[in-house]
């Protein structure tokens, strides 16, 4: 098992040593420890039971069944494949969490642009640019949300009524940066793409099952129920179903364990480190924060610098409660500049890999750096 893990794996594992390591020195009280540690309770079992839920839930061809039906319906024009698999991108990204359209979106797509003869790098930065600016909508869609949730007091719904213009207006940003640098005539190198032959079904029952539970999660959502009891419910559903149908995809490799442990281990780190100085730092970085521009891009540079989550949960501790959406948009939009601004991309560069698609670093760099500028100004306009 140990030669199985890859470097990223133990860069997680050593980040909850080293949490645990300041609470046992005393450098992190042990007061402050349970604090931090009753605050993820919640977001734990969330992100157990919805990777749990995508990874079934693609499992059983849902993510397959519709984008090879986007591609049918496009009839071979790439302007509307453009909006189908943007509007798709944007929908799993915000109901189903970013992670999702970056791990499990992307080889679905990928998969289609071999079948379909469809150029593979458009397909490929609709998914991680739209993973990350199209995560500002909903508590669930990015793990940064439901923290800032957590401390602004805000519903589901009264989350979304503050977010809903930022959304629409970096999903819009996002699409025209994505057809200049990706997907217009000269970029792509194709007029028309050949739409692929449908492939029935192989287990129907499973097919409506994770498409019930997907909707269940959805529509509770909107109904305002803690999004820890949506997502495990869900799971559950579709769990259920696998257990009746195919039990054999029902392994312990779905729990996403690198990410639970990851998220505890930044959980004990920033709030030891906040302590011992970076508190300082990071106010002295905001100014005197009453900036929204300033804040986001103080958000998006430490993104673009160490992970976009360590830096949220470096800024909450010092922003004001008035600036916390600014930093969200900093931590969501911003992170598309470099590899490690995000675990989405970091986890996208790898499913890249595996498929043979070649992403040119300095044009990854240069482009993601035009769409940040711009998305960021944009989108605190609109906050």
């Amino acid at each position: 098992m140990w030669r199985r893990l890859a470097v990223l794996d133990w860069i997680r594992i050593g980040l909850l040593a080293l949490g645990v390591i300041f609470v046992a020195t005393g450098w992190l009280p042990l007061e402050r420890a349970v604090e931090s540690l009753d605050e993820i309770g919640p977001l734990l079992i969330f992100l157990a039971g919805i990777i749990v839920l995508a990874e079934l839930t693609k499992e059983a061809q849902v993510f397959d069944v519709i984008a090879a039906r986007m591609a049918v319906f496009g009839r071979g024009n790439y302007l509307a494949l453009f909006l189908l698999c943007t509007a798709f991108a944007s929908f799993v990204t915000i109901f189903l969490n970013l992670d999702t359209t970056a791990v499990l979106l992307t080889p679905v797509m990928l998969a289609l642009a071999a079948r379909a003869g469809i150029a593979a790098l458009p397909l490929a930065m609709t998914t991680i640019w739209l993973a990350n600016t199209a995560s500002l909508l909903l508590p669930v869609s990015n793990l940064t949300n439901l923290l800032a949730m957590g401390e602004l007091q805000l519903s589901n719904r009264e989350f979304a009524s503050r977010m809903w213009l930022p959304q629409l207006v970096a999903i819009a940003v996002t699409m025209v940066f994505l057809w200049l640098f990706y997907w217009r005539r000269g970029e792509r190198g194709e007029d028309r793409y050949t739409p692929p032959v449908l492939e029935p079904i192989a287990d129907r029952v499973l097919f409506w099952a994770a498409s019930a539970a997907c909707v269940l999660f959805i529509g509770a959502l909107l109904l305002d129920l803690p999004v820890s009891v949506a997502a495990s419910s869900a799971a559950l559903i579709v769990v259920a179903a696998f257990l009746v149908r195919d039990r054999r995809k029902l392994t312990w490799s779905l729990i996403p364990w690198q990410l639970l442990i990851f998220v505890t281990g930044l959980f004990l780190v920033v709030p030891a480190l906040s302590l011992h100085g970076l508190g300082d730092i990071m106010t002295w970085m905001l100014g005197s924060g009453d900036n929204s521009y300033r804040t986001a891009a103080v958000g998006a540079g430490l993104s673009n610098a160490i992970n976009n989550l360590p830096a949220y949960k470096a800024l909450e501790e010092v922003a004001p409660h008035d600036q916390l959406l600014a930093v969200l948009v900093g931590t969501n939009v911003g992170p598309v500049v470099t590899p490690w601004a995000s675990l989405a991309t970091l986890l996208w560069f790898e499913s890249c890999r595996r498929h043979g698609v070649k992403m040119p670093m300095r044009r990854f760099l240069l482009t993601g750096a035009c769409l940040a500028l711009v998305a960021l100004v944009a989108t605190v306009w609109a906050l």
